[in-house]
């Protein structure tokens, strides 16, 4: 069956440089030498999580224009030699695959059966590996932009760790982003417009993004506009 993404905000987030930094510096240790990616878009994520050094970094996209996006950045050295492009999803895998580290980085939220994705995504973890999550979060803070884009939900500590599969060990669960979320709060407006602009997601990764990485540490990740969970299966 052939997929669309709806979504058009690929290409703005992929600015977002600041903030991508920013999860990679909170994924970075459970990054394996043999990565799945799921959903990874045209690489936008790829190209701040990936440094080269995996062994293989499977970018799984069921776009088929996304998929061509991908295999143009390899092609052209714009993500490392390590990474490969397929279409399609966790089914259309070989049976034989097993990755240290499967990735949902702004996807799981996009699945309608994410219990389901998730426990998938267990089978083909390899002993010791990790499934990372990230996703926007809290269902109050859902607007017309997040159905515009294609999500079923937003995750709260208690949703996410309820998709989380049987037999894994929550390693972590935290909220990232606190500033952002507080300014949403108090400017609805961003959030409920069709997409934001190019200005606000500047604003955004250049200046709150920076103000996070302090005050979500500060405030032990109680509080964020977005969720990451890790969990990893035992050895």
């Amino acid at each position: 069956m052939s997929y669309t993404y709806v979504g058009t905000e690929l290409d703005l987030f992929a600015a977002a440089v600041q903030w991508k930094s920013y999860v990679r510096k909170q994924v970075a240790a459970h990054l394996g030498r043999r990565v799945l990616e799921v959903g990874a878009g045209h690489g936008g994520t790829t190209r701040i999580l990936c440094d080269g050094s995996a062994d293989r970094w499977l970018c799984l996209e069921p776009d088929a224009a996304l998929t061509d996006r991908l295999h143009a950045a390899i092609r052209d050295g714009e993500l490392p030699d390590c990474c490969e492009a397929r279409i399609g999803t966790l089914d259309d895998l070989d049976d034989g695959d097993r990755f240290d580290t499967i990735l949902y980085m702004d996807v799981l939220e996009h699945i309608a059966d994410d219990r389901g994705e998730l426990a998938m995504a267990a089978d083909r973890l390899r002993p010791g590996g990790h499934v990372v999550v990230l996703s926007p979060a809290h269902q109050w803070l859902f607007t017309p932009f997040d159905a515009a884009i294609g999500h079923h939900r937003r995750y709260s500590r208690r949703s996410l760790r309820a998709a989380g599969p049987d037999g894994l060990h929550l390693t972590r669960l935290a909220y990232l982003d606190s500033a952002g979320m507080l300014a949403s709060l108090g400017n609805r407006l961003v959030l409920r417009s069709a997409s934001p602009n190019s200005a606000q997601i500047a604003f955004w990764d250049r200046f709150l993004v920076r103000v996070s990485s302090f005050t979500d540490r500060l405030l032990a990740h109680r509080i964020g506009k977005s969720i990451l969970g890790i969990w990893t299966k035992p050895a």
